[in-house]
């Protein structure tokens, strides 16, 4: 089986989770061709576990001052690149598309008629799953932004549907806790971050942004430019994290047992959804905007435990070679018994 990874690149959290799948798929002997869009080409980075992966410009959401601008987002697309692009790409050399909610391999998967499945958090909202700030448009893009025969939804838990875990890809840093805080707001601005940690003399922070360039310290702050083995390091080390409210982020710092404080994106309601998902569980705190008296409270909050998910990779990857697409049944049975969550996590 010769496969095509089609991956949404305009956020980290879905290349981590098809590195994930890359390790799996590699390891059971599976050839397979990666293709990233919705990212400048020179934005990448950390990408060795692609081999020659493609890039395409795709389609992507522009966020401005901590929320999703839809002006600047209709001005960075152009569609008609886009269905160039579809009409452009070749798939007759590959026998099955996987898509991690990328537009182009599923718009040229499906108008081909190549079988497709879609592995996604996105593919979660389908089902009936907490859900805030959703609008009719909202759900139109999650049915059609990345069309797929087959669909798996990934969520932190089932609440009674169809869906499995994160798939979850933390590297072994055996390392001792430290009291720093691990910070990744890539949405909001540079300033205004410093501004608010700055506040916090006494408490040190690790900051990652993509408008870094080179590692510098102000006072209390560390600043960093993106990078994959840098970060998961800090990661495994880090007394917390504070962040945006993307899955996968969050689900790596559950399965460390980090404690999670997350300002969700304005306007972007999977990570509004996301955010109120954790609070209810009680796996997080929630703060609107970047505001000094929350992360004061929770500074002072206690460590998390660890939550325990299973190998969903895996999972995935054996149902892919199996072929028996139609039956996802096997799948969800079973993996969410072998989860294992805190005492203190509720409404489960």
């Amino acid at each position: 089986m010769k496969i095509l990874y089609g991956v949404q690149g305009t956020g980290n959290g879905h290349i981590a989770r098809a590195r994930a799948m890359s390790h799996t798929l590699k390891k059971r002997g599976v050839e397979v061709d990666f293709l990233f869009s919705g990212r400048e080409q020179n934005k990448y980075f950390s990408m060795e576990d692609f081999g020659r992966y493609q890039t395409r410009r795709g389609l992507t959401f522009v966020t401005h001052n901590g929320e999703v601008s839809y002006l600047r987002t209709g001005l960075k697309n152009n569609l008609v690149s886009f269905m160039k692009e579809v009409i452009e790409l070749d798939l007759s050399g590959y026998d099955l598309v996987l898509n991690d909610f990328e537009p182009v391999s599923a718009w040229a998967a499906k108008k081909q008629g190549k079988p497709s499945i879609s592995i996604s958090h996105q593919n979660a909202f389908r089902y009936s799953v907490p859900l805030k700030g959703a609008s009719w448009m909202d759900k139109q893009i999650i049915r059609y932004f990345a069309p797929a025969q087959y669909h798996i939804g990934l969520h932190w838990y089932h609440f009674g549907q169809p869906i499995l875990p994160p798939i979850v890809h933390t590297p072994q840093h055996f390392a001792e806790e430290h009291d720093f805080v691990l910070v990744y707001l890539p949405f909001e601005a540079l300033d205004d971050i410093s501004d608010l940690l700055l506040r916090f003399s006494s408490q040190h922070f690790v900051c990652y942004h993509p408008d870094i360039i080179e590692q510098q310290a102000i006072e209390n702050i560390l600043l960093l430019p993106l990078s994959f083995e840098g970060f998961q390091s800090h990661l495994h080390r880090c007394a917390g994290v504070i962040a945006n409210g993307g899955f996968e982020l969050p689900s790596e710092a559950l399965t460390l047992g980090k404690k999670l404080l997350l300002k969700p994106l304005a306007g972007q309601f999977e990570q509004l959804s996301n955010v109120a998902t954790l609070e209810d569980l009680g796996m997080a705190t929630c703060m609107e905007g970047l505001e000094a008296s929350v992360v004061r409270e929770w500074l002072d909050e206690e460590q998390a435990e660890c939550v325990s998910y299973p190998d969903v990779a895996e999972a995935i990857v054996d149902w892919v070679l199996k072929g028996d697409w139609e039956n996802q049944a096997e799948l969800t049975t079973g993996l969410w018994d072998k989860v294992d969550f805190p005492s203190y996590v509720t409404n489960i």
